[in-house]
């Protein structure tokens, strides 16, 4: 993690707000203007929902005296965000919400970032990742999908994702290399518009996470084939037709060995000082008692696993090295990289 120094009774305050022995960390440091919330992606998508459902909440329940605004920056496949704050040294009026792009965008482009760049704040939670197909297609099983896949003309089968050579695409590769067939891969800005292009038939299937496929999957337009985890999601309040989250099986047991999970977290610019990380842990631990994120993590069937501190920043760095070894084999690594 990156800090600066910040004096011996600042260290003393965090410590023991850590240790559980006070709890005036945050009195130590609030925003005194408008706080940037950076979406590293478009608009629609998983991580954009979650930022805007977040600053709902904060509204909502007058958690911060200053306003939360979002602010899509998705250019260079969320470089452009990543970048932004990264100049931001010192200011902790800034914060973003990172997806696998933290990992996948500087792999692919060669940009000048790396996630040490940034002073982490805390996993929010895991996202999952599904495989859909038109509800109107025959297909009912991921067996099928396969079979489809691979009876297909070489090319044939168009797979809608968001962005290049980030975690959609790493998914697509994986199931290449799991059927033996080629798919074709169309990049789109986000997840909101890669569900429009499934609805209308303009794709194929798609790897969307599940919130940013439910509402289609609610109006009987598309159809979960599996979930690429361990194990079936945790959720049981009917979706569809009576249909659960935890109903949908894992693309493991339908003969696709791929699982793959996306952090939802937050970060703060360099040089971010102790008091102010725990002003924004504390910030995301009361939006994650409320009722509406309750609600947002059933409605998106997240993994509510939360991380602070060390453990964040150690899950970061496993994930960093886990990514850089994905891209290695996908073949996405930027020159240099």
């Amino acid at each position: 993690m990156i800090r600066s120094a910040s004096g011996l009774a600042s260290v003393i305050v965090a410590t023991l707000s850590v240790a559980g022995f006070a709890t005036s960390a945050t009195a130590e440091w609030e925003p005194t203007r408008p706080v940037e919330f950076i979406v590293p992606a478009g608009t629609g998508g998983g991580a954009d929902q979650m930022a805007r459902t977040i600053q709902g909440i904060v509204t909502k329940h007058s958690l911060m005296k200053q306003p939360l605004v979002v602010v899509n920056k998705s250019g260079g496949a969320g470089g452009e965000g990543f970048l932004d704050v990264k100049s931001a040294a010192g200011n902790p009026h800034k914060i973003i919400i990172t997806l696998s792009n933290l990992f996948t965008t500087p792999l692919a482009t060669g940009i000048p970032f790396n996630w040490k760049d940034l002073t982490p704040v805390a996993m929010l939670a895991l996202d999952e990742f599904v495989l859909w197909v038109n509800a109107d297609k025959p297909l009912k099983s991921a067996a099928d999908y396969i079979a489809a896949v691979k009876a297909a003309p070489t090319g044939s089968i168009k797979m809608g994702g968001t962005g290049s050579k980030q975690e959609d695409q790493i998914i697509t590769v994986a199931l290449e290399k799991a059927t033996g067939a080629k798919l074709t891969y169309i990049p789109y800005k986000g997840g909101g518009e890669v569900a429009v292009q499934l609805v209308g038939n303009h794709i194929d299937s798609t790897v969307n996470n599940p919130i940013e496929a439910v509402a289609q999957w609610r109006g009987g337009k598309l159809r979960p084939l599996c979930v690429f985890d361990a194990k079936p999601m945790a959720y049981d309040d009917p979706i569809a037709d009576g249909q659960t989250w935890r109903d949908i099986p894992t693309c493991k047991s339908q003969g696709l060995d791929i699982e793959y999970l996306m952090l939802r977290g937050i970060f703060m610019a360099p040089r971010a000082t102790p008091d102010q990380v725990a002003y924004y842990v504390e910030l995301f631990k009361k939006v994650r008692d409320t009722a509406e994120w309750q609600d947002f993590m059933k409605s998106g069937a997240f993994n509510t696993t939360f991380m602070a501190g060390a453990d964040y920043a150690k899950w970061v760095d496993g994930e960093d090295k886990r990514h850089e070894k994905l891209m290695k084999d996908a073949g996405f690594l930027a020159q240099g990289n």
